[in-house]
Parts: structure tokens; sequence; C-alpha cells
């Protein structure tokens, strides 16, 4: 392993089902990774030996509700390509009804 390379990243998130809806498809569709594991209360992807998981946050951890202005992991971003892939990518966010930011 590369010293100081990107190991994993995990994301507790408050409905696991819809949030695989939408990773699985950007991960695996878009970006090329691959399903590493799944469970009930999680969900794992990788790719060049990074992992992101998904995990189900438990009840009494869900309230308040997420927010990226709170302290916290605010985004994560990913090398979407060229100006027209990220274009491409944009169209289909909006087509699944996923909200922009900018």
């Amino acid at each position: 392993m590369t010293k100081g390379k990107l190991h994993h990243i995990e994301l507790y998130v408050h409905d696991l089902n819809q949030s695989i809806e939408f990773w699985n498809w950007l991960l695996t569709e878009k970006f090329g990774y691959k399903l590493l594991s799944h469970t009930l209360k999680n969900r794992s992807w990788t790719l060049d030996g990074c992992e992101i998981s998904l995990i189900q946050t438990l009840m009494n951890y869900l309230e308040p509700s997420y927010n990226r202005r709170r302290t916290g992991l605010n985004h994560i971003a990913f090398d979407g390509g060229s100006k027209a892939q990220v274009d491409e990518l944009a169209a289909e966010l909006k087509e699944r009804r996923i909200p922009l930011l900018y």
C-alpha cells in the first residue's frame, strides 16, 4: 500500500436502501467501481484499492438528520472526466431527480 493513499470512506446513511439505489448506479455504472460486499446493514464498493461503504445509521442516531453545513463531512468529489462527461452526468442526475448544488 502506498503511504498516504486513501484507503476507505464510510458513510452512515439515513435510509440504506434509498442510498444504495443512487450510490450503486453512480459508482458501478458511471465510475467503474466493483461491488465488494453487501449485508442487510451495509454495502461496499472498491476501485484501485479504495473502498467506499454505506452503513445504515442506527435508529437512536438518526436525529438530527444530516446537513452538509454541520460539522463533519461536507462532500466527496470525484474526477468526472471532461466537461462533456460532467455535463452528461449532470443531465442523468437531473433525469433521476437528484438535486445539483451548483
